[in-house]
């Protein structure tokens, strides 16, 4: 028995049983979809959060994590429903030339995204090992072309290296929190009371809220559940959507402490010590070491690593359920590996400010939300498409609220964007 097959039986076994819950065989989309969450995009934002404001917005990032599992559960429970995920469904209730249209963004909001993960790794092991940013992308390339190939293996091993290397980020937080020494009374009360410093903290916030939910992890997370386990009854189906909503709770609650723990520690060590103007991710690794030591630079570098390549391996993925849903094409991983990391190459051979592109790739992503997230709410709400599973009341309201919240976040933010 294979990898997939044997952590399909075991999972299977606990589905069909009167036992009390057993997670293990049930955790791992979650964890995959949560790296989106904690990219070099966020490092980058929760950075200025902290080293500008302090504490103040820390309640800004628990509201979205809150958000993100709605949708991700969503995203999770249209797959269970219907055996397809959301660009196949999409494929399925809409018109051709729609699809085609839906496709065409989808795909280009992957490399846009794929862009900034590629190159926050880069980023990260130049500041980790000081040589040359063309020379850490192509030793990037080769750990991403390693992590890509462990699906020959299974979804297992890919699920397990992910999860490591969420819990590296974690880790390597865990250890600034004691170095930077926050006051967490402080974050506590900021964490529930919203509360802002003027013009600059708006925007700020809104720029947290609107990248809140990434397009593609909504359609990768409903492909990651679709043929996992297969439910024979409807019991089946409702017993393991639980299951999922704990993996999904367990995810996000990791990434949304991690990215408080940024801005903690943004806030603890620059905004403390009067350094607000820290902007760009290589300024943060050189500020941090005067301030906390080379061991606090040094971890702070693993942890954009980290997320760069479990992000980006997370982002390549998402391209081939695209490409599979929308059209019924695929090519090999290996191929859309190369295609996509050409931008970044060339971003850097050509001199572009990396931190720079990081953002304007954060701007073009969001052009991708609606696609994404609408559609998905529209379809969990439907009972022909959902069965059993379709949306209660209360939850379809719940995420039409949060999904116009987050589309109008977005059109603030591309038309303050390009107002200038």
């Amino acid at each position: 028995m294979g990898v997939n097959e044997a952590a399909v039986d075991r999972g299977e076994r606990v589905l069909r049983s009167t036992s009390r819950l057993r997670l293990l065989p049930f955790l791992g989309p979650a964890f995959i979809a949560a790296v989106a969450y904690i990219d070099p995009g966020n490092f980058a934002t929760n950075i200025a959060g902290g080293s500008r404001y302090g504490y103040t917005l820390v309640w800004v990032i628990v509201a979205s994590n809150l958000m993100a599992m709605l949708i991700q559960t969503l995203s999770a429970k249209l797959g269970i429903a219907t055996g397809r995920n959301l660009a196949e469904v999409c494929r399925d209730e809409f018109p051709r030339r729609v699809t085609i249209a839906l496709w065409i963004q989808a795909e280009a909001i992957a490399i846009a995204t794929d862009l900034a993960e590629f190159l926050g790794a880069a980023i990260g092991l130049q500041l980790l090992t000081g040589i040359g940013l063309l020379p850490a992308a192509g030793l990037t390339a080769v750990a991403a072309f390693a992590i890509l190939g462990l699906q020959r293996f299974g979804f297992r091993p890919l699920e397990a290296v992910i999860g490591v290397m969420v819990l590296t980020i974690g880790a390597c937080y865990v250890v600034e929190l004691f170095k930077a020494h926050p006051d967490l009374a402080a974050v506590g009360r900021h964490a529930v009371i919203p509360e802002f410093q003027g013009k600059g903290s708006v925007l700020l916030a809104v720029g947290i809220l609107g990248a809140t939910v990434m397009p593609h992890v909504i359609y990768l997370h409903s492909a990651l559940t679709q043929d996992r386990l297969i439910p024979e009854t409807d019991d089946d189906a409702k017993t393991l959507l639980r299951y999922t909503r704990v993996d999904v709770i367990i995810a996000m609650s990791i990434a949304g402490l991690i990215n408080v723990a940024m801005l903690v520690v943004a806030a603890a060590t620059f905004y403390k010590t009067g350094l607000v103007g820290v902007d760009s991710l290589e300024r943060a690794h050189k500020t941090l070491e005067p301030i906390l030591g080379s061991a606090s630079s040094a971890l702070f570098a693993l942890a954009l690593i980290a997320s760069g390549l479990s992000s980006s391996a997370v982002g390549t993925l998402s391209g081939q359920v695209v490409m599979q849903g929308f059209i019924r094409r695929q090519v090999p991983v290996f191929f859309r590996r190369i295609v996509t990391m050409v931008p970044a190459f060339i971003v850097i051979g050509i001199g572009v400010d990396p931190s720079r592109t990081l953002v304007i790739s954060q701007v073009v992503l969001s052009f991708g939300i609606p696609f994404a997230l609408v559609p998905l709410v529209w379809f969990t709400s439907r009972r022909h498409i959902m069965g059993p599973l379709v949306n209660r009341r209360l939850t379809t309201v719940a995420a039409t609220v949060i999904a116009a919240i987050i589309v109008s976040l977005n059109v603030v933010l591309l038309v303050l964007t390009f107002g200038g």
